[in-house]
């Protein structure tokens, strides 16, 4: 094998290395006599730290590392992994991989995904971004960000900290379908979760900013001030009576709903018939000024990436245009049972952006919610109410009732209520203020009319 010479900045393993590793456990696999096989080795590195209340209070130094193994006889397959790289650990990990296949039932959906779908060659998409902050610095970022929640005004009382986050990894994946590929990525955060008011009357609030780029985050003191400002907006909440009314969805929380979108879409559910959108391609999910678009090829993107976990292609597409569903997200084990082909989604959805065409640049929240009129306008969502089968959505909420296109008051300890497949239909409007949630970015959704549970 390859010395572990000059990896990567911040890494124990080079990229040549890691080829190594996993060609030593493809030629293990053949020589058991696997009919096809894949491997991946990976590693991952990072700080880290924790204040609360100006005081520091953890720092964490994160580093793992693993191979693991996929191994087919005929239709049989088998998988084992290991962080141990010395060689004899490699191949007793194949051979455990390989003995779980032979003793594996058939599946005739089981296998690599077909030659002419690998990708060969691919773009390189500027998601390696390390940071090398101390954990004294970190300590100092973190203390700032709390500092001005606190400094912001008087009536923050407490605080559940501030935390930042420097992580990076790489990998590099080969199969004997003719897949050959890696690279490396990073991911920095930096969180804050001021409290407000005292007794029984505490409201708390959080925000944070996340990059792959550690220049791109927003400044600790912005950060700060806005959790600040979003908890004191919830002081004096009160609840509101039982009522059916129309509901903006924040922007934040609003990239919740294109995730159900997705998991209702996706092969795992749709081929167990666990999904209320069984059927749909082709047909109307959504009005028809509602459009989804994929793009996996977005220079730095969260959800940015050259190929699929399995090595296939992967492409910018139109999940839903016009309100119908044009595609779904299948792997090539999910594409299989469906009698379809794989869309390059194994490891899920690249870069999602929710658009519809009546939007405005003028359409921001304040426009959003004189749209609203009379009704509840959602910033936190709580518990799992989301039942993929039917489609019954219910959700503890916390928001602000709105009257006239006017914010009211804040209201908490109410629950909504609906049906995922009537509130995708409902959408009304979608705002101008685009926010990126991991790999999803959509502006603010108003539905038409949702239960709204009170006292």
């Amino acid at each position: 094998m390859s010395e572990i010479a000059q990896p990567a900045e911040g890494f124990s393993y080079s990229r040549a290395f890691f080829e190594d590793l996993v060609d030593a456990a493809l030629a293990q696999a053949r020589k058991l006599g696997a009919t096809d096989a894949g491997a991946e080795a990976s590693e991952g590195c990072g700080l880290s730290v924790s204040v609360r209340k100006g005081a520091l209070e953890n720092i964490e130094h994160n580093r793992d590392k693993s191979l693991g193994v996929t191994v087919y006889a005929g239709q049989r397959r088998g998988n084992a992994s290991t962080s141990d790289f010395a060689p004899d650990a490699i191949e007793r990990t194949v051979q455990a991989a390989y003995d779980i296949a032979r003793f594996t039932a058939e599946d005739p959906a089981a296998g690599l995904p077909d030659e002419a779908g690998i990708a060969r060659e691919y773009p390189e998409l500027d998601l390696f971004h390390p940071w090398p902050v101390t954990a004294d610095e970190a300590t100092q970022i973190a203390l700032a960000c709390e500092h001005a929640a606190f400094a912001t005004d008087p009536r923050i009382t407490n605080s559940e900290g501030a935390s930042v986050s420097a992580q990076q990894s790489h990998f590099f994946a080969a199969h004997t379908h003719g897949f050959r590929g890696g690279y490396a990525s990073s991911r920095h955060t930096l969180s804050v979760a001021p409290i407000a008011g005292s007794g029984q009357h505490m409201q708390r609030d959080y925000w944070f900013s996340s990059m792959r780029n550690a220049r791109d985050l927003a400044a600790p003191e912005a950060v700060g001030r806005y959790a600040a400002e979003r908890a004191l907006s919830r002081l004096n909440a009160r609840k509101i009576p039982t009522t059916e009314c129309p509901v903006l969805f924040e922007s934040s929380l609003a990239a919740g709903l294109m995730g159900s979108f997705v998991q209702a879409v996706s092969g795992g559910a749709l081929y167990r018939k666990s999904s209320f959108l069984t059927d749909s391609l082709g047909k109307p999910v959504f009005p028809e000024h509602i459009d989804l678009h994929e793009d996996p090829f977005i220079r730095g993107g969260k959800g940015s990436s050259p190929f699929d976990d399995e090595g296939v292609r992967v492409a910018a597409r139109d999940v839903v245009f016009r309100g119908c569903v044009q595609g779904y997200f299948l792997s090539t084990y999910s594409a299989r049972k469906l009698g379809m082909s794989t869309t390059g989604n194994a490891g899920g959805s690249h870069n999602l952006s929710l658009t519809s065409r009546l939007t405005r640049p003028g359409d921001d929240l304040t426009e959003m919610l004189r749209k609203l009129g009379t009704g509840l306008f959602v910033i936190e969502l709580m518990g799992q109410g989301v039942n993929m089968v039917t489609g019954d959505y219910s959700r503890g909420a916390c928001g602000f009732w709105v009257e006239n296109g006017a914010i009211a008051y804040p209201v908490q300890e109410i629950t909504i209520a609906g049906n995922l497949r009537q509130m995708f239909a409902g959408i009304r409007a979608v705002g101008a203020d685009a926010y990126t949630y991991g790999a999803k970015t959509t502006g603010s959704i108003l539905i038409d009319r949702m239960m709204v549970g009170g006292s």
